[in-house]
């Protein structure tokens, strides 16, 4: 006798935390201009805290910081900024201080990525995800920590799952999120006793996010096995965000939450293997352009 498959419900957290938890707080997201953390972004906004999103396009933010005020009623400060660039971090914090006063929580979710081995891996090209997602967060961290410390506030970091297995063609971004996690956990425990937060949010695979289609196989993902029935979707870490950022998570620190309905006990290779590692051209036609 078969059974029917169950989806898991998507849940706005508004459905479960009240909409002004985050009255008068203050977040300063780094990559909020758009996918994941502009949707933590907005899950945040929709609680009462007022954002200031982060980026290297202000086009994009500007139009990104409207769309975000918009849909919650809250205030969005767009703040053009490079994350490999210290000082342009340090004058994007100050333009929120400006405008805001304070500064009570962080998303470090500035990140790059694209499918490359390492045999057809420039130097540049590893340094520069590792520029972006490891030492990005450092200089985040380090722009904001006064003042996180002064509100005793939380960060949140945006990793991921592909450094807990061998993934071919993620050397760079396995590297950079090990490193995140890293950083993470002993930034729990210097900052602890001062009254500071800090978690790793992981997602797995996340539906309609450019990074999805840009390093899925172009056969798609509908395929591959998901314990809780579907595909992740962008409301489901902006939930893990709010909670995170909560009181309820007052006593959590210096851990990692993938947030992959189960698909990393699952998870295999998008390529062919060892097709793929071993004949590179033969894979070709099945692997998107760089982001």
């Amino acid at each position: 006798m078969s059974s029917k498959l169950v989806s898991a419900p998507v849940s706005r957290s508004t459905d479960v935390f009240r909409p002004d938890i985050f009255k008068g707080k203050v977040l300063f997201c780094t990559g909020g201009g758009s996918g994941i953390c502009k949707a933590m972004t907005e899950a945040i906004m929709h609680h009462g805290a007022s954002a200031a999103i982060v980026g290297r396009k202000l086009d994009r933010l500007t139009e990104s910081a409207k769309e975000l005020s918009q849909a919650t009623g809250q205030t969005c400060l767009p703040t053009q900024a490079d994350v490999r660039q210290p000082q342009q971090l340090k004058d994007a914090v100050a333009k929120t201080i400006e405008k805001f006063g304070r500064i009570d929580f962080v998303i470090c979710g500035a990140a790059g990525n694209f499918l490359a081995s390492i045999d057809g891996m420039s130097e540049n090209a590893f340094r520069t995800v590792l520029e972006i997602d490891t030492m990005g967060m450092f200089n985040t961290v380090k722009a904001t920590l006064p003042y996180i410390r002064a509100s005793q506030g939380a960060y949140i970091h945006v990793s991921a799952t592909l450094h807990y297995k061998g993934t071919p063609y993620q050397v760079h971004v396995s590297a950079a999120k090990a490193g995140v996690d890293a950083l993470s956990a002993v930034l729990a425990v210097e900052e602890g006793p001062r009254g500071v937060r800090t978690n790793v949010i992981a997602p797995g695979p996340i539906a309609n996010t450019e990074g999805m289609s840009r390093l899925s196989n172009q056969a798609g993902s509908k395929e591959r096995p998901y314990p809780l029935g579907r595909m992740g979707h962008l409301q489901d870490v902006a939930n893990a965000a709010v909670f995170l950022f909560s009181d309820a998570a007052s006593y959590i620190t210096g851990q990692v939450l993938p947030v992959d309905g189960g698909c990393e006990h699952m998870r295999s290779f998008q390529l062919p293997y060892p097709q793929s590692v071993l004949d590179p051209e033969s894979v070709k036609h099945m692997i998107r352009p760089r982001l």
